[in-house]
């Protein structure tokens, strides 16, 4: 079996700039295939049938410590940011799954071929640590990989797909991220067919274990310059194998430079944005961490990354120091107006109804019969942007109220949706409500 590597797709496409151009149509994903031996399936089991428990019928909300700490993380740091969670009232707002990334566990596995945390940094375990969260009604998330190692080369789960799964149960874990790093590629056998095969065995065994496990996959992440039409497909099984999934590159580290930040918010929403039609209610295209906090980024900037996640419906998992965020960035945050437009029942996320080179207008329907309208300047001097009704798919009523969800401010409109002046790198997110 020959081995290739797969780094974290953040480092792996670092130096690229261009962004993924998206086919509209939902490809049908073929039929499953089985890519390799399997090893962590127990002999004799039967596979689960039909796709993964509905777990996340909004998108899943919380904290992950990967974007701002990277391997630098502990139980200290992790409870620290819980609390804080609860004490800012982010937890109360929504924010409630605490996932622990890569780096938590020792470099060997056990004597029983179990994986174990690292003694110096979690000292009381991670059943502890779950215990801990709940105890604050939180939830409990973990990272592990479907590879041989994980991206930071810490044990992969080929090999223990039921073992981890059995074991991340016992610790009650509610929330499992699985990154796709250091994947072996059997000869005869594609890339894509060896993924599916390893997140369906990871899938079927934390189904197996009869926790309601909410299931993220990073598969499609690692096949987003793969062409289009591979790309969708291996979404639309991914939408079969778990609740949430990672699409492509991760979003900027903390230590990037705050120009690199707002460049890959603008990378991701970008691509992310042209995948609305892979997307259904209850499964969740993930465009990665929102950056509001201690990031160097402009109140702007926050704010646009949250409005426009808010319209994608995408997951909102803040990756940064809680503890120590600004006024600014927890309000931008804990908007309840904004995060209720990512929340809406409909599960519905917004499309792109009008473009050019330096802005963007998003039109999504909400369950009660109004709309989210988002009108984003990306560029770097204050413009006014404005759309049609009749662009932004609007019920045709000639007549519409008109909420900023982020100043308060009311008005009216006829025909036409306008934001006057929008400064740089900002966006205006109106609920409309027609009259």
């Amino acid at each position: 079996m020959s081995h290739s590597s797969v780094p974290r797709i953040g480092r792996t496409f670092a130096g690229l700039t261009a962004v993924a151009t998206c086919s509209a149509g939902l490809l049908a994903a073929p039929a499953p295939a089985s890519a390799a031996p399997d090893p962590g399936r127990a002999p004799g089991a039967r596979p689960a049938a039909g796709a993964y428990p509905n777990l996340a019928p909004r998108p899943p909300m919380g904290w992950n410590n990967w974007s701002y700490y990277m391997c630098d993380l502990n139980e200290k740091i992790v409870l620290d940011n819980a609390r804080a969670l609860v004490r800012s009232g982010l937890a109360e707002r929504g924010y409630r799954t605490v996932t622990v990334d890569d780096c938590w566990m020792s470099r060997q596995r056990g004597p029983r071929g179990e994986l174990t945390a690292d003694p110096a940094k979690f000292p009381h375990g991670m059943a502890h640590l779950g215990q801990q969260l709940h105890r604050m009604g939180l939830k409990f998330g973990i990272y592990e990989d479907v590879g041989t190692l994980t991206c930071e080369k810490y044990p992969g789960s080929l090999g223990h797909f039921r073992e981890d799964a059995e074991l991340f149960a016992r610790w009650k874990v509610d929330y499992v991220k699985a990154d796709g790093c250091n994947v072996p590629v059997a000869p005869g056998h594609t890339k894509e067919e060896t993924y599916r095969d390893l997140y369906g065995q990871m899938s079927r065994a934390l189904r197996a274990t009869g926790r309601p496990i909410t299931f993220s996959v990073s598969a499609p992440a690692y096949f987003q310059f793969d062409g289009d039409s591979v790309w969708h497909r291996v979404i639309g099984w991914s939408a079969e194998l778990g609740n949430l999934w990672r699409g492509g590159r991760d979003v900027a580290l903390q230590k990037s430079t705050p120009a690199a930040k707002w460049s890959s918010i603008v990378y991701n929403f970008r691509y992310n944005a042209r995948l609305a039609a892979l997307q259904s209610p209850g499964r969740w295209n993930d465009p990665d961490f929102l950056l509001a906090g201690d990031s160097g980024l402009t109140r702007q900037e926050m704010q646009s990354q949250m409005s426009l996640w808010a319209m994608m419906a995408a997951p909102l998992i803040s990756s940064t120091d809680i503890g120590d965020l600004s006024p600014a960035a927890r309000k931008v945050l804990g908007n309840k107006k904004v995060i209720a437009v990512d929340q809406d029942a409909l599960g519905a996320q917004g499309t792109v109804v009008q473009q050019d080179d330096g802005s963007a207008v998003l039109a999504k329907p909400l369950k009660n019969g109004d709309w989210a309208i988002a009108l984003f300047n990306s560029g770097d001097t204050p413009r006014t942007l404005s759309v049609t009704a009749d662009t932004a798919g609007l019920p045709q009523t000639g007549s519409y109220r008109l909420h900023d969800l982020v100043s308060g401010h009311r008005t009216h409109s006829d025909d036409t949706i306008v934001a006057r002046e929008v400064p740089p790198h900002s966006t205006v997110l109106y609920r409309v409500t027609p009259d």
